[in-house]
């Protein structure tokens, strides 16, 4: 993954969560609001029933219309023309409390004329498991002579237990949000590691194409020498060294063209070629390979206007790529068969075999990086995985399609189309 996606995920995402937080803090803050101003307003209601029912119970008219006043957010005086009972008003507010289903607990206190004090009542608690509960002392009111005060001392943890669904979607952000800071890691931690990794890979076999030039060199002045060509098992292991050092050098340079590819360095020097040459050099230079293992290619180049636009170098290696799959994947004699095509503005390029085959659950898989279909009992094919890699991200590069089409021990077809 690129730097710039890397950085576009954490920005839109950063983007994306501070929306979604904003948008979580405004409706609990509103649904608190919502739930604080019923929560007065249910006891202002009470508190005012009290106030009446005690004046009911002494026999008192009560010509106060608003007795109730708020002095802080938990904290309320309720105006009485008269000396209060706090037996009775303990009882009143029980129940009217009740009535209003408010289940919080609370304190109260009656003012005493004699002794300008607030005399503590009791604390009303409604947990299961009750403690001792030390409290302080209620504030007095000077504008009344005859008022008991009731305060709630766990009024925000009571509303905020109101909203529980708000609670659950806040903790969910929460995590929401420790998950993408953990993913975002994970990403920055792995495409470290994976630069790490392509810069060991192209360090390591630029440093390859030193020694293998070196033995390249030094294999071809032994298969010179004449006293070399006398003796038939040197010149066999000299032929054996050549060989592998060609096998190596290959495999060297796919890894650098796929590296190359990754870092969207790949730069296609696009000219007009004809595909039919390009097809009997190739099958001119593998021909020998093939006879010695007893197999053969054969062509079918019937598309008349055989001319494409594309980098002959790269379509010269997956062609050779193909055709070395077909090689290391036959357990009898190779039969290699290519044939073209054309159709409107398309051209076909299709090459068939007589290989083992592939599996259905495997097509999609062999054209990912390092892929590598199981052989079952042919153990002697060697790779990396990277062939079908390199040419299905050429054919991307050239905006070509190419499917494949295979079954176990029916061979393999590649059909490639390009667009002329």
């Amino acid at each position: 993954m690129k730097n710039r996606a890397i950085r576009n995920i954490a920005i839109l995402g950063s983007i994306a969560i501070a929306g979604i937080i904003s948008v979580q803090i405004y409706w609990i803050s509103q649904a608190l609001n919502l739930n604080q101003k019923q929560f007065q307003e249910d006891v202002f209601i009470s508190l005012k029933r009290v106030a009446e029912r005690i004046s009911e119970y002494n026999k008192m008219d009560f010509p106060v219309a608003n007795p109730v006043k708020q002095i802080s957010s938990d904290y309320y005086i309720v105006n009485i023309r008269e000396a209060i009972d706090a037996n009775i008003l303990e009882l009143y507010l029980r129940n009217e409390f009740g009535k209003m289903n408010i289940q919080t607990d609370y304190e109260y206190a009656i003012y005493d004329c004699s002794s300008e004090k607030m005399v503590y009542g009791a604390y009303v608690s409604f947990q299961k498991n009750k403690s001792k509960i030390s409290v302080g002392d209620l504030p007095k009111y000077d504008e009344f002579i005859y008022y008991f005060g009731v305060n709630f001392p766990k009024q925000t943890s009571y509303l905020m237990a109101g909203n529980k669904l708000w609670v659950f979607f806040s903790c969910l952000l929460l995590l929401t949000v420790l998950f993408f800071v953990y993913a975002l890691n994970i990403i920055l931690r792995q495409k470290r590691l994976s630069e790490l990794q392509k810069d060991f890979i192209n360090n390591m076999t630029h440093e390859f194409k030193t020694p293998i030039s070196t033995i390249l060199i030094a294999s071809d002045a032994l298969l010179e020498d004449e006293q070399i060509k006398k003796e038939k098992n040197l010149s066999n292991y000299s032929q054996i060294i050549k060989e592998q050092n060609e096998r190596l050098n290959r495999q060297v340079e796919k890894v650098l063209q796929v590296a190359e590819i990754e870092r969207g360095n790949i730069e296609l020097k696009k000219e007009k070629i004809s595909l039919h040459e390009c097809i009997k050099s190739i099958v001119n230079s593998v021909d020998l390979k093939l006879k010695k293992r007893g197999g053969s290619v054969k062509t079918n180049l019937i598309a008349t206007d055989d001319v494409i636009d594309c980098d002959k170098l790269h379509l010269t290696n997956i062609l050779y790529n193909i055709i070395d799959n077909s090689l290391k994947y036959t357990s009898a004699k190779p039969k290699i068969f290519i044939e073209t095509s054309e159709m409107e503005r398309f051209l076909y390029l299709k090459v068939s075999d007589n290989g083992i085959g592939i599996a259905q659950k495997h097509i999609l898989e062999v054209k990912k990086k390092f892929y590598r279909v199981p052989t079952g009992r042919i153990h002697n094919v060697k790779g990396f995985g990277l062939g079908l890699y390199y040419v299905n991200q050429v054919c991307k590069a050239h905006h070509w399609q190419w499917s494949i089409k295979s079954e176990t021990g029916e061979g393999t077809s590649i059909l490639f189309e390009i667009k002329r």
